[in-house]
């Protein structure tokens, strides 16, 4: 098992949590209902990683990467497209932290980083995104 890897994939789930909040706060959940669901969805699934593999970072008696004060937003955030291609962004980004755990890992854990990979790359499809060939791997 690689500590980088679950370091990296806490890092990339900080950030997903922290930006996922932001566009929570973002969507009119009046007028973009399915919008907002998703994104409240994100922000469930990624916080609930988050926890997970902090876990396992300290049953291997290491210290966690803190999360950063604030993260970049990728987009306007100010309308519903620039939420989605934000919310899109994330999951990119989770999506190759996810795919580098499962070239580094096995077992249970590669499992965990296969179900996290794909399901990220649905969700950046439901946000906009494109079906890709190698879901985390650069083109």
């Amino acid at each position: 098992m690689s500590i980088e890897a679950l370091q990296t994939t806490l890092a990339a789930e900080h950030a997903a949590v922290w930006i996922h909040g932001v566009l929570g706060g973002q969507v009119s959940r009046s007028s973009q209902e399915a919008l907002a669901a998703a994104i409240t969805g994100a922000y469930t699934v990624h916080r609930g990683r988050r926890d997970q593999v902090i876990r396992w970072i300290r049953d291997l008696d290491q210290d966690p990467v803190a999360a950063e004060v604030a993260y970049e937003l990728t987009h306007d955030v100010a309308t519903p497209a620039g939420i989605q291609a934000t919310a899109q962004s994330v999951e990119q980004g989770c999506a190759r932290a996810y795919a580098d755990l499962v070239g580094r890992s096995s077992d249970h854990l590669r499992t965990w980083a296969i179900s996290a990979l794909v399901d990220a790359a649905k969700r950046e499809m439901a946000f906009g995104g494109t079906a890709r060939v190698l879901p985390g791997i650069p083109d």
